[in-house]
């Protein structure tokens, strides 16, 4: 089976982290956009992020750069589809999609995420919360380019929640270990990222 591409997201407004690009935030010295390609291209044929705004503030770091083809900031979902028709264009019949606040994610996430896709081709990440409850971690996932339209749509009608869209197709489900820390920990504050900084 080959290596599908690989779109990081990145492209919020980060205003709990406080404004910016939150990519190009530091952790321990290395931005996390940094982080997360260092983990990720070794698994894909492929990588692009997608951001708005100057596509030049990522040009130390030699990725295609898309933007969501949806005014307002709409959120992860406008990401997917940006990946998903950029992988569409590459031949791919799938994208992985991570978030660029997801620096600890594993290094088989790709290869677990295509073995548990579901009948229709797609797959989120899961692991277990501090309380031992199952959560999904839809940002985390295998989306087949197929359901490009079906994406296209739901963003139309205002759908923005990923994980709702992606129940509708009764996805696949890779379950990660969450010890000693959860491998999808997102860091959303200044607080998120010295926490981070003391499991490095």
């Amino acid at each position: 089976m080959s290596l599908p591409p690989a779109v990081i997201l990145a492209g919020g407004l980060s205003t709990r982290m406080g404004g910016g690009n939150k990519g190009l935030r530091l952790l321990a010295g290395e931005t996390l956009i940094s982080r997360v390609l260092g983990r990720l291209r070794p698994q894909c044929s492929a990588v692009a992020v997608n951001a708005n705004g100057d596509p030049d503030q990522f040009e130390d770091y030699d990725v295609p750069v898309i933007s969501d083809g949806f005014a307002g900031f709409p959120g992860p979902l406008a990401g997917v589809l940006a990946g998903m028709e950029w992988a569409a264009a590459l031949g791919a019949d799938a994208v992985v999609s991570v978030s660029v606040d997801t620096p600890f994610l594993p290094l088989d996430l790709v290869h677990r995420l295509c073995e548990a896709r579901g009948r229709s081709g797609l797959a989120v990440a899961a692991s277990a919360d501090e309380t031992g409850e199952l959560r999904d971690h839809p940002t985390c996932g295998l989306w087949p380019v197929a359901i490009a339209d079906d994406l296209r749509a739901a963003l139309e009608s205002g759908l923005h929640r990923t994980g709702q869209f992606a129940a509708a197709y009764n996805p696949g489900r890779a379950v990660f270990d969450s010890n000693p820390f959860d491998p999808f920990m997102n860091l959303n504050t200044p607080q998120d990222l010295a926490e981070a900084a003391r499991y490095l």
